[in-house]
């Protein structure tokens, strides 16, 4: 029988009271369920706009990327959206008490929700400007250019990201060496950028997260903190703030399971303030295209409460269990090698990498990617799998790489028999 034939004997009402009871038997709490049972209490039909408008559901085994559309809200913070949304508020006194709410939860000194974690870097970017200049929101991009405007920041650091720096109006200045380091450090400086994910790459980075800090801070700069994929483990959220970073960002909708447009820039409150400043809604600012809804705004509070009720080790050891459901269901292809990789840093969660001889199985992982994501229901397996190109995760053109952290309840079993059935079809 079908994965849909199987779907189809189990209502909906069901599916979310099994999913439940595993999870609960796990101590696992579920990450999220129908939404038409979530608001089934409230008397409220939800329809499903993904049918009506013939966009096809996935099955994400690849990770918190933002082209699957990233985590999915629990059923707490789908409910505090949806209840968000019933009556309006004050822009600026919500985002200030959420602000406040927040610091207080993240142990800093203030925090404010963005639109994601770009929109977070831009605010840093601006609320840097204007501490260096005493510049006003109306001035951020057009008289950037008779400013101080430098972004200090290392060559291997540099990302597609520089944008959301960019459009401050700054100019980026790369080093690679700490003598060049010291060296750009200067008057024109109004900030530095470390890429959190880019420490511990092998292509290069050579200076250090808390070198980078303790030499900017000697010269008086404020240092930025791009963390916005470092979220497990919980402390993150506030590690980087206490090691004295001046701004810090998240996204909100990887592994805080918040909206997916929303994100925190978190530090000191004199640039916080600044950064609130130049962002929406104030109209002469350039933030203000960066807007973030009120339930957006709530979502992400709600989605951090959560958050600090979550074990890592829990979540961790479910990853896991989800993990070991895949490698065995392909334990018997021929020439197939298991192994578990956990990035330090950025996506710190279990990756299942897949090795095997493409010649001998008769199909490349590149095309197995393919296949699973043509079928029905369409399954999405992690970028780096068939190639050595992305950073930090150790792959090459004969590895399946897959991502469990985003599987909801019964969708490993699900990427297991449909990586067999592809794999095994190859030597047929």
């Amino acid at each position: 029988m079908s994965e849909q034939g199987v779907e189809c004997k189990l209502s909906r009402r069901q599916f979310l009271s099994l999913s439940s009871a595993a999870a609960a038997a796990l101590g696992v709490a579920p990450i999220a369920g129908s939404a038409a049972e979530s608001f089934a209490e409230d008397g409220v039909s939800a329809d499903d706009y993904y049918a009506k408008l013939g966009v096809a559901k996935i099955i994400n085994a690849a990770g918190t990327y933002t082209y699957l559309t990233a985590a999915c809200m629990p059923l707490q913070v789908q409910r505090a959206v949806a209840q968000a949304a019933l009556h309006p508020v004050r822009l600026k006194d919500l985002q200030l008490a959420a602000g406040e709410y927040l610091a207080k939860k993240l142990r800093c000194e203030a925090a404010i929700v963005t639109s994601g974690a770009s929109a977070a870097l831009t605010l840093a970017t601006a609320a840097c400007i204007a501490s260096a200049n005493g510049a006003r929101p109306e001035e951020i991009p057009e008289n950037v250019d008779k400013m101080k405007n430098e972004v200090v920041v290392q060559k291997a650091h540099r990302y597609e990201y520089d944008h959301a720096m960019l459009l401050c109006g700054v100019r980026i200045r790369e080093v690679v060496t700490l003598e060049d380091y010291r060296r750009a450090l200067c008057p024109n400086t109004v900030m530095t950028n470390f890429f959190n994910a880019a420490e511990v790459r092998p292509d290069g980075a050579q200076i250090d997260r808390e070198t980078w800090l303790s030499v900017a801070h000697e010269h008086g700069v404020p240092c930025h903190n791009d963390a916005a994929a470092d979220m497990p483990p919980i402390e993150n959220l506030w590690k980087y703030t206490g090691m004295g970073f001046d701004l810090v960002c998240f996204s909100g909708g990887k592994g805080i399971h918040g909206p997916q447009n929303a994100g925190l820039l978190l530090g000191k409150k004199r640039l916080i303030d600044l950064a609130t400043a130049n962002n929406n809604p104030n109209s002469d600012a350039v933030g203000r295209g960066m807007k973030v809804a009120k339930e957006q705004i709530v979502g992400m509070v709600a989605a951090v409460d959560w958050l600090l009720e979550q074990s890592d080790e829990k979540n961790q050891a479910e990853y896991m269990r989800l993990t070991d459901i895949i490698a065995n269901a392909v334990k018997d292809v021929p020439t197939m090698q298991t192994r578990v990789f956990m990035p330090s840093v950025a996506n710190h969660v279990p990756h299942l990498l897949l090795s095997y001889d493409p010649s001998v199985v008769g199909i490349t992982p590149q095309q197995v990617q393919e296949e699973l994501r043509a079928q029905t229901p369409s399954i999405e397996l992690n970028p780096a799998t068939g190639t050595s190109s992305r950073a930090g995760i150790p792959s090459d053109e004969h590895t399946i790489v897959i991502a469990t952290w985003m599987l909801q309840p019964g969708e490993a079993e699900i990427v297991g028999r449909s990586l067999k059935a592809t794999l095994m079809k190859g030597r047929a």
